[in-house]
């Protein structure tokens, strides 16, 4: 196969920054464990100690019998995503700060090679993690098929690349890692708390409900509820699978949009 210069050039720069964003996460044991430990505790504790006293409504309004572990297993699976995402593009203002952006953003290389290298980078780390997490899915009641596996890592694909495009966007233009935290502790975790990862929509406040609607991660999290629940009915009410898919598609496309234009705009 022929590969032109153009290609190369944008390739190859992508492939090497995806490449070294995969060996600092693993050479970074701290960020393994607060990627994935933080959530997996977070599950078990709080699932544990809710199990006996959610209970989740199904589509025509009755109490279904499924147990806060349960229900909250497809919202740990966004969360571990959404952590990834955050720990991986923490790395651009450390890049920053240690003048290795600088030198790449100084050498011939697009800015849409670096949004895209670091997206790739982030995405391919958040969907193994999730993965392995995904092992646990019995324990919670949860029987997986080979159909809802597959499903399940097409749609974490592109949560994982709207989350980190959306983390790159946040981070491109900071020099303080302190900032950044602030901005996630602001925004990024309510904006997991109102997805329906915690609670469902129908049992939150009118004005509340609204805020969830609006919320794009609302729709990622009904969409890996549906995967899980993949030719099975899904015991929580949730928006139908094709609005769920439509939105975090078109949620991750903006996000890589912005992301690119922002990196264009500022070095």
């Amino acid at each position: 196969m022929n590969t032109t210069p153009a290609a190369v050039s944008f390739l190859l720069p992508a492939t090497s920054l995806w490449r070294r964003e995969v060996i600092r996460f693993v050479r970074q044991r701290s960020r393994v464990i607060g990627a994935l430990g933080t959530p997996v505790v977070f599950w078990l504790l709080i699932g544990s100690g809710l199990r006996d006293s959610f209970r989740s409504p199904t589509a025509d309004g009755a109490q279904a019998s499924m147990s806060f572990l349960e229900y909250s297993f497809p919202g740990t699976l966004v969360l571990i995503v959404l952590f990834t995402a955050i720990f991986s593009t923490i790395s651009i203002i450390e890049d920053r700060r240690e003048g290795f952006l600088q030198a790449v953003i100084a050498a011939p290389v697009r800015r849409t090679a670096i949004v895209l290298g670091k997206v790739l980078g982030s995405t391919t780390l958040a969907v193994a993690q999730a993965l392995l997490f995904l092992m646990l899915a019995p324990l919670s009641g949860i029987p997986l098929t080979a159909g809802s596996v597959l499903a399940l890592m097409g749609l974490l694909v592109i949560v994982a690349m709207g989350l980190s495009a959306l983390g790159f966007l946040i981070a491109w233009p900071m020099d303080s890692t302190q900032g950044f935290h602030a901005i996630m502790n602001l925004f990024l975790m309510p904006m997991w708390l109102l997805s329906g990862a915690f609670f469902p929509a129908s049992g939150a406040s009118r004005w509340l409900a609204w805020v969830m609607a609006a919320n794009p991660l609302t729709y990622a999290v009904a969409g890996v509820r549906h995967a899980l629940y993949l030719g099975r009915e899904n015991a929580a009410t949730a928006p139908s699978p094709t609005v769920s898919i439509a939105v975090t598609i078109a949620f991750a496309a903006a996000m890589i949009f912005l992301a690119g234009r922002a990196a264009a705009a500022k070095g």
